[in-house]
């Protein structure tokens, strides 16, 4: 069940193994982990190390203990969500339809508000640092360069709302949305599909018109999940085909 690390390793290996394990499913919610020296001796760390990663696990909402059952996985429903290492290892399982649905959900809440307060409150300085970004994006050659880019596109887009709350969104969710460019970007007949949206933000913003940077970016929300939503059907015929013949 759980693979054994290496002794080198302290807990925050433990708090990867464990996290990514419960994450992805291996470790099934409701089910105990076992006695803490077995656990342990298994992943061949001490005690203390293990007790150090158990205490940031239960932190994060995915274990907790009792006096009398012991320490079970929890629930989906109680981790925290937003959790970087979270969001980072629902990503490694690859993004199941669910997920990425309720990344696009996020996304049409925060960016096109984000986009709009850039537009107002942008500084000259803020600009050049999207304009860099863009440019990087049409200069990208391979797809990961692309989606690096992309990340910085829309990083400098949140920095230049001038609104620390917005801002500290993107460092809880930089790791999803990584992974969400990525495969947005790689299920379009070409990748840089999408930089003339960018440029329509990019220059909204530039000129000062809110609610035109606002639909521009619903607008680029949606291309993407259209993409990923085409490239699904095409998986599922696919799959259909291969059972029926």
């Amino acid at each position: 069940m759980v693979k054994p690390i290496a002794v080198r390793s302290l807990h925050n290996q433990v708090i990867q193994e464990l996290g990514r394990l419960i994450v992805s499913g291996e470790l099934e919610a409701g089910k105990g982990l076992p006695r803490e020296e077995l656990l342990a001796e298994r992943m061949n760390v001490s005690r203390t190390a293990l007790r150090e990663a158990m205490k940031v696990l239960s932190a994060k909402g995915l274990i907790e203990s009792r006096q009398k059952t012991g320490t079970r996985v929890r629930e989906a429903i109680y981790w925290n969500q937003l959790d970087a290492d979270v969001l980072a290892w629902r990503c490694a399982s690859m993004p199941t339809e669910s997920f990425v649905e309720k990344l696009v959900e996020m996304r049409e809440i925060i960016e096109p508000a984000a986009a709009a307060a850039a537009a107002r409150r942008r500084t000259p300085e803020q600009l050049a640092v999207i304009k860099a970004a863009y440019d990087a994006m049409d200069a990208s050659e391979t797809l990961d360069a692309w989606a690096e880019a992309d990340l910085a596109f829309h990083e400098s887009m949140l920095q230049a709302t001038n609104n620390e709350l917005m801002t500290s969104l993107f460092s809880v969710i930089e790791t999803a949305l990584g992974t969400y460019f990525v495969l947005s970007a790689s299920n379009s007949a070409n990748f840089k599909l999408a930089l003339p949206q960018h440029l329509k933000v990019y220059e909204a913003i530039r000129r000062r018109q809110p609610e035109v940077a606002r639909q521009a970016m619903v607008k680029m929300v949606d291309d993407s999940r259209n993409n990923i939503r085409r490239h699904q059907a095409n998986n599922k015929q696919a799959s259909n085909k291969a059972s029926a013949s």
